[in-house]
């Protein structure tokens, strides 16, 4: 059977094509029992919007923006590649994405840059960024003024706000998983090393790994998170008082999307003994950890499907349509050197 049309719809609901157009678009003049017989109609003969042919005819493009950290290594670089090959397919759809970037340890400057953006140049924002009272309520107030917000890989959601990433509690508890049973009965301690426990999705994975480690290895010993900041000065220091006070290390867990500073500093300051290591995302370096035996497992989110999934929920959003859900959960993915 062929899909109903506007002109079914109207005929259906005893109205003009252009009040159906109204009440599709939730323009005004239209009487409220008209817009619910409509909506009623709509229901009965199962009319589905063509919303690609509606905006073709409007000349209407979606404008979305992934506000990302300044500093970052190869996982922002990642994906950063990744919205700009999605642009070659959104194109197509009338959809358009850019990347800004911004002091993540500022929260005031965030939400200055968030409170400035116009409605009439942004749909929708991604926002990579610690979660902050400022952030939060510069977000509340950017859905107010009409733009749509997803919370991307790492920060806090409210109200009705979409999370796009990792169920990092899970990813948490598969670390310490992989790290029990990798260790077998060894006994030590373990090194738990992150960017900046600020960030929420390093929060729950250090409760999701110590839940694990807790529960079922009671011979191994979590040590303090170490904070890096991403300072390869304050890397090396931090990382080499610990090893010089723990002689017993049999682990390491790294919490953030950037293994390279950290790894690099942990092989010049102990080559001789070799701890496991577990540590995130997918990057040229962690790769070729895992190919030289450096890295023994990764805990992956694809960037790609994140990029996606944050654009087809936007605009999902500004359609005010519901999305497919199973399309947009983030998969845990564990790599190990041999299904690289």
């Amino acid at each position: 059977m062929m899909r109903p049309t506007t002109k079914d719809l109207a005929k259906a609901a005893g109205v003009s094509l252009a009040t159906v157009d109204r009440v599709l678009n939730d323009r005004p003049g239209v009487r409220e029992d008209t817009v619910k017989i409509v909506h009623e109609m709509i229901e009965k003969i199962g009319f589905i919007r063509n919303l690609s042919a509606a905006n073709l005819a409007r000349s209407r493009s979606y404008r979305f923006l992934f506000l990302v950290p300044r500093t970052g290594d190869q996982f922002l670089a990642e994906l950063i590649a990744r919205v700009a090959e999605a642009n070659t397919t959104l194109a197509s759809d009338m959809s358009f994405a850019e990347v800004a970037q911004i002091h993540e340890s500022d929260p005031h400057q965030i939400a200055d840059y968030l409170s400035a953006l116009d409605p009439q140049a942004v749909d929708g924002v991604a926002i990579m960024a610690p979660e902050s009272p400022q952030a939060r309520d510069a977000k509340a107030q950017l859905r107010r003024r009409g733009i749509e917000t997803v919370t991307l890989i790492s920060g806090q959601t409210s109200g009705d706000e979409v999370f796009v990433g990792i169920d990092n509690h899970a990813a948490g508890a598969t670390a310490g998983r992989l790290m029990g049973r990798f260790l077998a009965d060894r006994r030590g301690k373990l090194m738990v090393i992150a960017e900046t426990m600020r960030a929420r999705d390093s929060l729950e994975r250090r409760l999701g790994f110590d839940e694990i480690i807790n529960a079922d290895y009671p011979q191994l010993n979590v040590l303090p998170s170490l904070e890096t900041h991403g300072d390869p000065d304050r890397t090396e220091r931090v990382l080499a008082q610990t090893l010089a006070s723990h002689s017993d290390i049999c682990g390491i867990y790294l919490l953030g999307s950037e293994a390279r500073l950290p790894l690099q500093k942990v092989a010049h300051l102990r080559p001789e003994a070799k701890p496991i290591i577990i540590a995130h995302e997918r990057t040229p370096f962690t790769e070729a950890g895992l190919r030289s035996g450096q890295i023994d497992a990764l805990i992956t989110q694809d960037p790609g499907h994140l990029v996606r999934s944050a654009v087809r929920i936007m605009r999902a959003r500004c359609d005010r349509r519901e999305v497919l859900a199973s399309q947009e959960k983030i998969r845990i993915e564990i790599l190990l050197s041999e299904n690289l």
